[in-house]
């Protein structure tokens, strides 16, 4: 039977437009994604907008109908399970709980190499240094959120500002005093260079880290009974936050790759390098290390959103009965503390192996990859959820819908699958750029990552003893 939290925990709503607009760009908008796209070059700009007409304004549509239409705790698994029913709306947030433990070892190794920077770069190289930074920083994180959303929102609040859009918004401003000053370009501004040309699917292998950086809009949505006015205020903030996180994707990107030579751009630290490269060419050098601070707080504070989000939409399938019952428990202000704590042990364990990985830019792209591929397998459920509640649920009250009737619906739906699908194939064709070794080796590391993370969630669905005796 389903348990109605709001009457166990009744609480304010807590969060207005703006500190929804700040967690959707906080947990979309992050300096992680920049490198990968970098390495395009001019012609980033067409797969940004490309990635946002097939894929992120896909998803912030159909999000938007879903979050008005069911704006209750839970988010992608109570619009899976009103389409498809418990075991895959559990299945859904699995998946989407699954491949955020798989990505946090990648960006908070992000943060680890980053903050090398202001002790001793070289401890960017001691797997010891590397370990603990990035379970001290994880841990923080998980209590942080323990505390509540309106914590946590304000940590949201302050991240997307300071360590996220500030640090976008100087590098782009870098960039541009760059060329206004003279100074060389690393790429040629012209109408060739900004369309790409398709050789091989290797070349478009680097798209699905494009999209992986446009992953998350839809997470704010298992905030909504936490927002004022979820009817009026959630699509409001999507369109907002939309706007903002596509742009300075796009425009902070291009400036990495005017001063970092396409062959040099590396995945964990470019970032870095090209604001030193700027900040060395303009004598303000001491600029790096509060950059590099404000660097860390954003990431870290990306990586607080996302520990919440889909522990709160996995709580909702708790407490239908889908896990073992001790992992409903909650603290008194709503916080899933359980699953946070199981999730930690999981984390624990997963950078534990894949920190000893050889290579940084390999182990960075296989994880991304995997994250990637995992979180299409999600949206492919996001998208067909939509479309089956219009016909399955016509009459409930949306207070906004995916414009075009049914046919929009379905065209909106079908190329949102088509992109996912897409990209889960591709996702086998490592890019150029990157090596990665063994060809053999990566697609065995992807297939049985898909495969395991696949499995085992249908295993544990089926093993709750109570099923049977639950309506």
């Amino acid at each position: 039977m389903h348990i109605d939290r709001s009457n166990i925990h009744p609480k304010k709503r807590v969060l207005s437009v703006f500190t929804l607009v700040m967690i959707n760009v906080i947990a979309v908008d992050s300096l992680r994604s920049l490198t990968i796209s970098a390495n395009y070059g001019l012609s980033l700009i067409f797969y940004y907008l490309l990635a946002a007409l097939i894929f992120f304004i896909p998803i912030a549509l159909i999000s938007a109908e879903l979050a008005t239409g069911w704006p209750r705790v839970g988010g992608l698994y109570v619009w899976v399970r009103e389409a498809f029913g418990k075991r895959w709306g559990f299945f859904a947030i699995w998946l989407q709980w699954i491949y955020n433990i798989v990505w946090f070892p990648t960006i908070l190794s992000f943060v680890s190499g980053t903050l090398a920077y202001l002790i001793e770069p070289s401890l960017a190289e001691n797997k010891t240094y590397m370990v603990s930074t990035i379970l001290v920083a994880f841990w923080i994180a998980t209590l942080v959120n323990c505390f509540g959303m309106r914590i946590s929102g304000i940590i949201s609040t302050l991240g997307a500002i300071f360590g996220t859009l500030l640090p976008m918004f100087l590098i782009i401003g870098l960039a541009a005093t760059w060329l206004m000053t003279g100074h060389p370009s690393n790429i040629e501004f012209s109408t060739h260079n900004l369309i790409p040309t398709f050789t091989s699917l290797n070349q478009s292998a680097l798209f699905i880290g494009i999209l992986f950086g446009l992953l998350g809009i839809e997470m704010s949505a298992v905030h909504a009974e936490d927002v004022k006015n979820p009817q009026r205020d959630y699509p409001k903030a999507l369109l907002i936050s939309g706007s903002i996180i596509v742009v300075s994707l796009i425009f902070s990107s291009l400036a990495i790759a005017i001063v970092v030579p396409h062959d040099q751009i590396k995945l964990v630290s470019g970032l870095v390098e090209a604001f030193e490269i700027f900040f060395n060419a303009f004598h303000i050098a001491w600029m790096s290390k509060i950059v590099v601070f404000l660097i860390i707080f954003g990431a870290t504070s990306s990586v607080s959103a996302w520990i919440i989000g889909p522990a709160k939409g996995l709580l909702a399938a708790a407490d239908d009965g889908c896990v073992p019952r001790f992992l409903e428990y909650s603290t008194s202000k709503g916080v899933p503390i359980a699953l946070l704590m199981v999730q930690g042990l999981i984390f624990t364990t997963l950078c534990l192996i894949f920190i000893f990985m050889p290579t940084v830019n390999s182990s960075y792209w296989i994880l991304s990859a995997l994250t990637a591929q995992l979180s299409m397998f999600v949206y492919v459920f996001l998208f067909a959820a939509a479309i089956k509640l219009r016909y399955s649920q016509p009459s409930l009250v949306r207070a906004f819908r995916v414009p075009g009737g049914k046919p929009g619906i379905w065209l909106t739906g079908l190329i949102g699958i088509l992109t996912c699908s897409f990209a889960i194939f591709i996702g086998f064709f490592p890019p150029p750029e990157i090596e990665i070794g063994n060809i053999y080796l990566y697609e065995t590391i992807l297939v049985f990552g898909i495969c395991f993370f696949c499995i085992m969630a249908l295993l544990l669905y089926r093993a709750d003893p109570t099923e049977s005796q639950r309506p």
